[in-house]
């Protein structure tokens, strides 16, 4: 996508960037309700308006800022987070389990996206000549799709509460290492910053990251 402008950029990503975080919060609240916890539901936020989940640094500032950034380098790039759904765990049938099954939803939805995405990339190859006006929009919309969302996914399962993979992980694991993995949530964020900050989390993430994009645009036949 680097041929394209700032304002190209923004106008191809923003949609896909709102409905991977919001269907990912938003999987996250249905799921949970499902298994007893209604909280979500009540507080309005088993919805697709993004209103709903905005977050102001999330889903503002930080994407904002990254546009300007990587405007500057040549490399724009979009990344951000939706406000997260409440759960109340002692709402869940069965807490322990349930919340892992509460957490591990939302990057299956990301998942489920990035699919829908590539056949949207598929429909816009399809597309005759006349409608060459369509097809490239749809198709840069797409690939942004694809990448967001599996980025989202393949993040939001690494091991480290508050992601996720770290609620994940707690659910899974035996009382003491459960309880040991969890006192890292309060640092779970400065933790993913200096991973960032070292490009350590970037050669973490690009093996999964390509896999799982490979395999969509291969099961969709792109």
């Amino acid at each position: 996508m680097g041929d394209l402008t700032l304002l190209q950029f923004l106008a191809v990503a923003s949609i896909p960037l709102l409905f991977a975080i919001t269907v990912h919060e938003v999987a996250h609240g249905w799921i949970a309700k499902r298994l007893g916890d209604p909280t979500a539901q009540r507080l309005g936020r088993l919805t697709l308006n993004p209103i709903k989940h905005i977050d102001p640094v999330g889903t503002i500032l930080v994407p904002v800022a990254l546009l300007v950034l990587g405007s500057l380098s040549g490399r724009p790039f979009i990344f951000g987070w939706a406000k997260p759904v409440p759960v109340t765990w002692e709402n869940l049938r069965h807490p322990k389990r349930d919340m892992a099954l509460v957490a591990v939803a939302g990057p299956m939805a990301n998942l489920a996206m990035a699919f829908l995405w590539a056949l949207a990339v598929k429909l816009a190859v399809n597309l005759p000549g006349s409608l060459e006006w369509a097809a490239l929009p749809l198709s840069y919309m797409g690939g942004f799709g694809i990448i967001i969302n599996v980025v989202l996914m393949v993040l939001n399962l690494l091991p480290l509460p508050p992601l996720d993979g770290g609620r994940v992980a707690v659910g899974l694991l035996p009382g003491p290492l459960a309880w040991q993995l969890s006192r890292l949530e309060p640092y779970g964020f400065f933790i993913l910053l200096a991973l960032m900050a070292t490009n350590v989390l970037g050669m973490i993430l690009y093996p999964p990251v390509e896999f799982v994009r490979r395999l969509v645009l291969f099961v969709v036949g792109l």
